[in-house]
């Protein structure tokens, strides 16, 4: 049986959690660490933060809310958005982050990449790719939250993010983001096609349980989820369900709230 991952992603702006449609129009939630810990209970998996405005300042801010969150949620939590260098990467971890999402500055630097990876190991180094269509079968690596074009191909930039050491994808259809109209299945199996064996975690347009398994049946191992959590659309344990009763393996259960 296939093991996969559930992964609530949390975008946050200042010390709110946001949400918006392909990436804009963004619209407060609440506090990320309440919504943190009620994932956590639920039974998820790990869990994604994302500094939506990092690179508006080039640095990210969450450090106080990775701490607050490190201090109850005992699950991976991966931390992108505004990590530049080896010492920022650092202080995310130190903070209490597992594993850092890296977009921007690799596409500037790709070596960066494989620096993180040699120091901190592969399995920390997460390349985040922010993904718009452009024509049949081609995507476009976006950076700043979906903003800037980099005129890199996205297939070839994951096959060699993988080359220089990344040790997993997240990979995100702005088009499909926060639309609830199903994860972008061709671009899911173009990426999963030439990264080997290295995880890939879908994110961007979850809308129901059928969508997740269409995600996993073309190569997701993982999948993000934002709006149909946030909004009580589908609670973790129905997701939960369906995929088991696809035939998938979960590593997360439900925890009773301390």
């Amino acid at each position: 049986m296939t093991r996969i991952r559930l992964i609530p992603r949390l975008d946050i702006k200042g010390p709110n959690l946001i949400k918006g449609v392909q990436l804009e129009g963004l619209r407060v939630l609440g506090k990320p660490q309440d919504f943190a810990r009620r994932y956590y209970a639920a039974g998820a998996d790990e869990l994604i933060y994302v500094d939506v405005v990092a690179s508006l300042y080039g640095r990210n801010s969450l450090h106080d809310i990775i701490r607050n969150t490190a201090d109850d949620v005992f699950i991976p939590l991966t931390v992108t958005g505004g990590l530049r260098t080896v010492d920022d990467v650092r202080d995310v971890l130190l903070a209490g982050a597992d594993k850092v999402g890296i977009n921007t500055a690799a596409t500037k630097r790709p070596e960066l990449i494989r620096e993180v990876s040699q120091i901190f190991g592969s399995q920390c180094m997460v390349l985040s790719i922010e993904a718009k269509q452009i024509g049949f079968g081609k995507w476009e690596v976006y950076t700043d939250n979906g903003r800037e074009r980099t005129g890199i191909d996205v297939v070839k930039w994951a096959a060699q993010g993988v080359s220089l050491g990344a040790g997993e994808i997240l990979l995100t259809s702005v088009d499909r983001e926060g639309t609830r109209e199903g994860y972008d299945l061709d671009l899911i199996a173009a990426v999963s096609k030439v990264i080997g064996s290295v995880p890939l975690i879908a994110s961007g347009g979850m809308g129901t349980t059928t969508d997740l398994i269409a995600a996993l049946e073309q190569g997701a191992d993982a999948v993000a989820m934002a709006d149909v959590l946030h909004y009580d659309r589908i609670d973790l344990p129905t997701i939960r369900e369906a995929a088991l009763n696809a035939g998938y393996a979960i590593r997360g259960a439900y925890r009773a709230a301390a």
